[in-house]
């Protein structure tokens, strides 16, 4: 099958009024066994993330902060989680799955992480529920590994990916692609190197009409021998913090547009799962495994 990056740790405890975000790190991995999407050993542990590999990204003041819970009030506010030891080890974890997906896809292709697209967090500062940009920590160890020369990052979460794109605002070396609602948080979008930014309402057609034309140009532009993917399905029109009406049929049809073009330019990929906020975990269960069954059919 292909490797899916999952421990423990991801299903971190939190006060009543956190929990529910958290339940579908465990659920999804239930429902992918259950179903036979993914075998128990198609699943992997991480440990704790390298410091130097999260520094080569994230600023040394504010890693400290974090590993000694020493954060400002202010700025542990913006992040909307309650610190803690737990939930730092969780983003060193996360950040690490997300790295050695990266390894094993140039063997299998693709990899998954069960948790990961953490696109808010900020060399200086995490916010929105991000402490470590998961796949910007991965996409610079592959660059410094000399694993990959071009990187492609694909972020097709509701919300611009804010803190991937500060991170590589002058590196030439990793292209940041974002669509997300124009509307959404953040309110402050910075910089991608190519944004697009669909209206309230957008439906599964104009969506994926626009997925369909950008994604294939960017791949022949760019030439990246190396594709990061975030596969949020908070741009379902039942998600609670996204403004978009997209369906559970367009959201597997995007995953498939992206998965065959990798697959046909024969470029690795790994995906991080990024936001899901709908009402029901059903529905969001439902969503984030279509992801891993279009990956077992095309790859």
């Amino acid at each position: 099958m292909f490797p899916i990056a999952f421990h423990s740790l991801y299903r971190h405890p939190l006060p009543e009024d956190h929990r529910f975000p958290m339940l579908k790190y465990e659920l999804l991995p239930q429902q992918l066994l259950h179903e036979g999407t993914a075998l128990k050993n198609d699943f992997f542990e991480p440990e704790m993330c390298d410091l130097d590999i999260v520094l080569a990204v994230h600023n040394k003041e504010y890693v400290a902060d974090l590993l000694n819970l020493t954060l400002e009030a202010r700025a542990a506010r913006r992040i909307g989680f309650p610190l803690s030891k737990e939930l730092v080890e969780r983003e060193f974890r996360i950040t690490q799955g997300t790295i050695l997906g990266c390894q094993k896809s140039f063997e299998s292709k693709i990899s998954f992480n069960i948790a990961g697209g953490t696109h808010h967090a900020y060399s200086t500062h995490g916010e929105a529920f991000c402490l470590l940009n998961d796949q910007a920590i991965a996409a610079q160890y592959l660059l410094n590994k000399k694993l990959a020369k071009k990187v492609l990052i694909i972020d097709l979460d509701v919300h611009q990916g804010n803190g991937t794109a500060e991170i590589f605002q002058n590196n030439t070396k990793v292209f940041t692609f974002s669509t997300h609602g124009k509307t959404n948080y953040p309110f402050r979008k910075e910089k991608s190197d190519l944004d697009i930014a669909l209206p309230d309402g957008t439906t599964d057609e104009e969506f994926l009409k626009t997925i369909s034309e950008i994604v294939p140009k960017l791949i022949e532009q760019q030439k990246p021998d190396f594709i990061f993917y975030l596969a949020g399905v908070d741009i379902l029109k039942s998600d609670k913090l996204g403004k978009l009406s997209c369906t559970i049929e367009g959201c597997k049809k995007r995953d498939e547009i992206v998965f065959e073009l990798c697959n046909k330019f024969q470029i690795p990929v790994q995906v991080s799962m990024g936001g899901g906020y709908s009402p029901e975990i059903k529905t969001i269960i439902e969503a984030h495994a279509n992801t891993y069954r279009v990956a077992k059919n095309i790859f």
